[in-house]
């Protein structure tokens, strides 16, 4: 990957963040604070750019689920920013589409899943209505690229300001930044069941993904190039996911009549 001036990067995005705001008419930002670098960077980001006041982070916890830890991380954040907080458990929601649901399967991991998040997105929504402010969103260029998001859950947001930066760089952000170490160095997960990592699901970790995507993307490499560096398999299961998702990252496309 690039070498890149973390100095000049938090100001383009603090910028972007900005601008964007301005443009829309809103009057500020709702945030789903999930205690994990990717929600926290751009917590601190969007303070720089808006100011305190006009930042709302949302704590969405699931009980049984969501650790503890945090949302204690979050409360924290939020805290040390000096922006409103509110937790808002969503179990009886969830409960709520279980028991209205006809054919609601609790074993269907990857359906309950995306329904969770997809509930986040519509309490981040109703506040940001309430409030006139846009939701932003939390997923880095990683996560984008493998399709490593829920379509209308994570994924439904206003603007996306981290999504240039690959998770490795969100991490040294982070550190220029003066976030945490227990936040940095976290194990990254979802959140949508017990025991589940981003890593583990995506078969590779963060550091490896990055460089092939790097090179696939950034550097528009021919897979059997990048083969040569990296694991056969990984390299085709990642080239993949970036093809079968890429209408998560496309508007809903249809046909000219």
């Amino acid at each position: 990957m690039n070498q890149i001036s973390y100095p000049a990067i938090k100001d383009k995005i603090v910028t972007f963040i900005k601008s964007k705001v301005r443009e829309a008419g809103a009057q500020g930002a709702v945030i789903g604070l999930s205690g994990g670098i990717d929600s926290t960077l751009t917590a601190y980001l969007t303070v720089r750019a808006l100011g305190p006041d006009n930042v709302l982070g949302l704590s969405l916890p699931e009980r049984g689920v969501t650790s503890k830890y945090d949302v204690d991380d979050a409360v924290e954040v939020a805290k040390l920013l000096g922006i409103e907080h509110k937790v808002i458990e969503i179990s009886s929601v969830l409960k709520a589409f279980s028991s209205t649901i006809p054919d609601f399967d609790s074993a269907a991991k990857t359906a309950n899943g995306n329904l969770k998040a997809r509930t986040r997105m519509c309490i981040l929504y109703y506040h940001a209505n309430l409030m006139n402010r846009m939701v932003v969103g939390t997923g880095n260029k990683t996560e984008l690229l493998l399709g490593y998001f829920t379509k209308y859950g994570d994924g439904g947001v206003d603007i996306e300001p981290i999504g240039g930066l690959y998770k490795t760089q969100v991490r040294e952000l982070a550190r220029h930044m003066g976030i945490a170490a227990k936040i940095i160095d976290k194990t990254p997960t979802a959140g949508l069941w017990p025991g589940q990592t981003d890593e583990s699901e995506l078969g590779v970790s963060y550091e490896v993904a990055d460089q092939i995507l790097a090179m696939l993307v950034d550097e528009n490499k021919d897979a059997s190039h990048v083969k040569k560096n990296f694991s056969p398999e990984i390299v085709d299961r990642l080239a993949a996911r970036i093809s079968s998702n890429e209408h998560k990252r496309m508007p809903p496309q249809s046909i000219g009549i």
